[in-house]
């Protein structure tokens, strides 16, 4: 149980109810005594994972993926068991003594929470220097001039990070946060040796960047005029809290605006998020970045089912939205476009004339094809042959994103109206799948499948009998269960590891405990097993699938030995041995009893 006690595991399997842990990172939708939302660990469109709350377990049924709350935090944090029981155990209040875990776990558990901790205090420490800080004055007199009042800086924890080469360096020093610790945060540069480092951020309004969860996990800093530096803004490089393609900024505040609306309005930046939740348009989030990434797009389709992009009227805008088109239509998303006045952003917008005036925006919002025809309809050269062909062709370009077959010949079909060119011209210009398919940043493809364990019926039943019914468990356990499950099939392996191990069938945190030791494949392939109900007769159930792997198991045996007997040379006493070990065998066989089919409860 990589060095936590097993006492430890189950107190906390038995504080966090599996719904209320998944459900604070994503939506689940209630269908009857399941739950079921979009799979996090792959692309798809139709949901498959499901969450059973009776048996605290999850599975979906697309990838794979399965197992308990443990296993969950694990797959979704990408930590280590020992990690996701200490995030429970402090999202539960539990107190897990340090002595308790190995040297490497603690290690690896401490880092990540000494880094959380970091950010939490360099939160505090920026925030601190923007209320009260006396070289904060430029900062606060420019957040002002942006409509962003204290009450806001509060609420978002916006700071200001001094123009000193050490101003956070020496309060997290002082704070006792170790040279290790604050190299691997992000929050400083270092030389090229490594010897010194340097807080990363000087000079700047600083807002913190959270996951989804609203712990502060790096942040973005925004110069204060435009002549300090090249770059308007500096973001945090990833760490082990932060990748920047998995993160939406605001998400943490705006998911249940989200959820609500069914619909996301993508802006650029953090203060135009800012100005319009504060003003009432709460359905807000902003990519690290001016595109989506495949991640993104996949943690938006968890909440929404269409998305309104909010980028500047400029010709990067219009890249921007270009560069995010592959992976939100990739995840069936709707694409609208929101344009802002000539000269405007939300922010301006929304200073000028209220949040009502940029809600009106986004109400006009023109689905993306509508509104790139129109773009194209106003090129010089659009009302001649050429002119008719070059939109054409850019056109198909974006409609061959579109992964859905009845929706991409509606959109061809409209399009090819409205430009005046033939159907079947259009869609011979649409681009093959495979030339749009993409990768994620780390260069894999963004999806996962769990390796399936092969188990028949009767080891299922085993499984679920010997998980969950204390009187067939027990039963088991008296068998001779460590010969007839030695035959090399992981389902058998995996039915032998659960009879061996220690944990009390009767009690669901105990069994919990118990399924986070095992591997993930092991883990995935017990959740379905365990979401079945039990027989009606379980225990008479128990004994006839145990039979029949007795009889499977006398076979075998029986059939190596009469191979044996077919060996040329054999000595006349070497073959009474073996029909007497026949005889035997044949004997055990007679005193099993007749199997009787099982008979489940509805």
């Amino acid at each position: 149980m990589a060095g936590i006690p097993n006492e430890i595991v189950e107190q906390v399997a038995a504080a966090n109810d599996i719904v209320e842990v998944i459900g604070s990172y994503f939506p689940l939708k209630r269908m009857g005594v399941m739950y079921k939302a979009l799979c996090p660990f792959h692309r798809e469109r139709t949901p498959s994972f499901t969450v059973n709350q009776q048996r605290q377990i999850f599975k979906c049924f697309g990838c794979g993926a399965g197992g308990s709350v443990f296993r969950f935090v694990m797959d979704y944090e990408h930590i280590e068991f020992p990690a996701a029981v200490r995030k429970l155990a402090e999202r539960a209040g539990i107190q897990i003594p340090e002595a308790q875990m190995s040297a490497e776990d603690m290690a690896r558990v401490d880092m990540r929470r000494r880094l959380l901790a970091l950010h939490a205090e360099a939160a505090d420490f920026f925030h601190m220097q923007l209320m009260r800080g006396k070289s904060a004055g430029d900062a606060r007199e420019y957040l002002k001039k942006r409509g962003l009042s204290a009450d806001v800086a509060k609420a978002w924890k916006i700071g200001f990070a001094p123009d000193s080469w050490d101003g956070l360096l020496r309060h997290a020093e002082s704070a006792g946060y170790t040279h290790d610790e604050l190299s691997e945060s992000g929050l400083f540069s270092g030389s090229e040796d490594g010897a010194r480092i340097f807080d990363r951020f000087r000079g700047r309004v600083m807002f913190p960047i959270c996951n989804d969860t609203g712990e502060v996990i790096a942040f973005s800093g925004r110069v204060l005029f435009a002549e300090q530096s090249p770059a308007k803004y500096v973001n945090s490089p990833e760490t082990p809290l932060f990748t920047k393609g998995a993160v939406l900024f605001g998400l943490h505040k705006s998911k249940r605006a989200l959820i609500e609306k069914k619909q996301a309005i993508v802006c650029e930046g953090q203060i135009d998020l800012i100005t319009a939740f504060e003003n009432g348009v709460q359905n807000v989030i902003a990519p690290q970045g001016t595109a989506f990434t495949e991640r993104q797009a996949r943690i938006l389709k968890r909440y929404v089912d269409e998305v309104v992009l909010c980028f500047d009227s400029d010709a990067a805008g219009d890249k921007a939205a270009e560069r995010s088109l592959p992976q939100l239509l990739s995840e069936n998303l709707l694409v609208r476009i929101a344009e802002m006045p000539e000269g405007e952003d939300p922010d301006s917008l929304i200073q000028k004339y209220g949040g009502e005036a940029f809600a009106a925006q986004i109400a006009k919002s023109k689905d993306f094809f509508d509104f790139q025809i129109a773009r194209q309809a106003q090129r010089p050269d659009f009302n001649s042959p050429r002119g008719k062909v070059a939109a054409a062709r850019k056109l198909a370009d974006f409609i061959s994103l579109i992964p859905d077959a009845v929706t991409l010949e509606a959109v061809l079909s409209n399009a090819a109206t409205r430009l005046e060119v033939g159907t079947p011209e259009l869609r011979a210009m649409l681009k093959k799948k495979s030339e749009f398919q993409s990768t994620s940043e780390d260069g894999e493809l963004d999806s996962r499948t769990v390796e399936p364990i092969v188990m028949d019926e009767g080891q299922q039943l085993l499984l679920l009998l010997a998980l969950r019914h204390p009187v067939s468990r027990m039963w088991l356990q008296a068998q001779g269960w460590d010969r007839v499950l030695d035959d090399g099939s992981p389902g058998s392996a995996l039915l032998a590891k659960v009879l061996g191990a220690e944990f009390r069938a009767d009690d669901p945190a105990s069994v919990t405990a118990f399924t986070s030791s095992l591997s993930a494949n092991e883990e995935a392939a017990l959740a379905p097993v365990m979401s079945r109900p039990l027989p009606a007769e379980a225990k008479v159930v128990a004994e006839d699938c145990w039979h029949e792997l007795e009889r499977r198991d006398i076979t075998k045996r029986r059939q190596a030995l009469e191979a044996r007997l077919r060996t040329p040379g054999l000595s006349l006493g070497e073959q009474s041995t073996i029909h007497q070990q026949i005889i035997a065998i044949h004997g055990e066989a007679t005193r099993l009893p007749p199997p009787r089919p099982p008979k489940l409860m509805s």
